[in-house]
């Protein structure tokens, strides 16, 4: 009978604790698009060096050429392409205006502070010299910096697509659970689902100021008109994907909730939401996707301060440097969109994981 080492087996019983390690890890690298971590960890640990290194090129090596060969292309073409406002910006052009644009918003923060510090040492004064009364607190209004239009944005398209989770979401769960009112939801999805944001925005803006008559409220008529184009727009994905996973569920369930006389809070939290989950969090996927490109065309005509305004602005400003600038926003728009869908997908898969616990 031969011996075994136990330094032998306490090495393996390590490296396989390490891949075990590395393979639960594996899942939350893919939620965040960086897959190609696992292999890399994999070749380190000694996993067939070979065979992880084709895997990094594949989820690696290739992307990253297919960048390197568009930036190429893009520089070699885009002299090539004149409008009344010179060749279009290659890219150390853009990226130029990047750092422009942050030198900007540093610039912008620098006034901002030493508009308050003259405020408060005036105030000091006021009140030391006994004249209390003359303290006034003043808001710094100076243009908006890049990364506030950006702030804007999100915080525009959040509002909107919560407001439409929080309509689509109920009605998709009747939608699924009555085949009456499906009928009676259905007609108005397949009629409002294809209008365009554009459509929207007259009828939108015309309504906000009827009702929000006042300028001093918490939120500008500009942030409403914007996020409630936003909520019209993006509601539809989640409504239909939802209605879709609750009347998918499984008979079998519906019947067991009836035999229990389950009642329907219980059956909606126990049963309907958790079998529905995915296709639900399909559809938010999907409307956080919608709000965001609707979101820059709405804020253009909105006039609301985030990037379709600096976008538009840019425009009709005429500049030398306006087209690099819009390309600069037109990256921040697909880097950002990218961004929320990865977040997104990574609350879906916290959820789903929880549930499959």
């Amino acid at each position: 009978m031969t011996a075994i080492d136990p330094d032998t087996l306490d090495a393996e019983a390590r490296r396989a604790r390490r891949f075990t390690r590395i393979n639960k890890a594996d899942a939350w690298f893919q939620v965040l698009g960086l897959a190609w971590l696992t292999p890399m960890l994999k070749a380190a640990a000694g996993d067939n060096p070979r065979a992880q290194v084709s895997e990094i090129w594949r989820l690696l090596g290739i992307p990253l050429l297919a960048v390197l060969l568009f930036i190429g292309a893009w520089a070699a073409l885009a002299p090539t392409v004149q409008t009344s406002l010179g060749a279009i910006p290659g890219p150390v052009q853009v990226w130029e205006q990047a750092i422009n644009l942050n030198a900007d918003a540093v610039r912008e923060r620098e006034k901002e502070a030493a508009f308050y510090a003259r405020q408060d040492a005036r105030n000091a004064e006021l009140i030391a010299n006994g004249r209390a009364d003359d303290v006034r607190d003043r808001a710094y209004t100076g243009k908006p910096t890049y990364y506030q239009q950006i702030w804007t944005s999100i915080t525009t398209v959040f509002f909107g697509f919560l407001i439409g989770s929080a309509i689509a979401i109920p009605l998709g769960i009747l939608a699924g659970l009555s085949a009456t009112a499906n009928a009676a939801i259905n007609p108005i999805i397949q009629i409002f689902k294809p209008v365009s944001p554009l459509a929207w925005l007259p009828i939108v803006t015309m309504v906000v100021s009827a009702v929000y008559a006042t300028n001093d409220g918490m939120f500008s008529k500009s942030f409403l008109v914007s996020a409630i184009t936003v909520t019209l727009c993006s509601l539809w994905p989640t409504l239909i994907n939802t209605a879709l996973g609750v009347s998918s569920i499984d008979k079998d369930l519906v019947s067991v909730s009836k035999v229990l006389k389950m009642s329907t809070y219980s059956k909606i939290t126990k049963l309907v939401l958790p079998s529905a989950l995915p296709l639900i969090f399909t559809g938010l996927r999907l409307s956080l996707g919608v709000g965001w490109m609707v979101l820059i065309a709405a804020e253009m005509l909105a006039q609301n301060p985030g990037l379709g305004k600096f976008v538009w602005d840019e425009f009709q400003n005429g500049s030398s440097q306006s087209l690099a600038k819009i390309m600069v926003a037109v990256f921040t728009i697909g880097i950002i969109g990218f961004l929320l869908d990865r977040a997104m997908f990574a609350l879906q898969s916290m959820f789903t994981f929880t549930e499959n616990r």
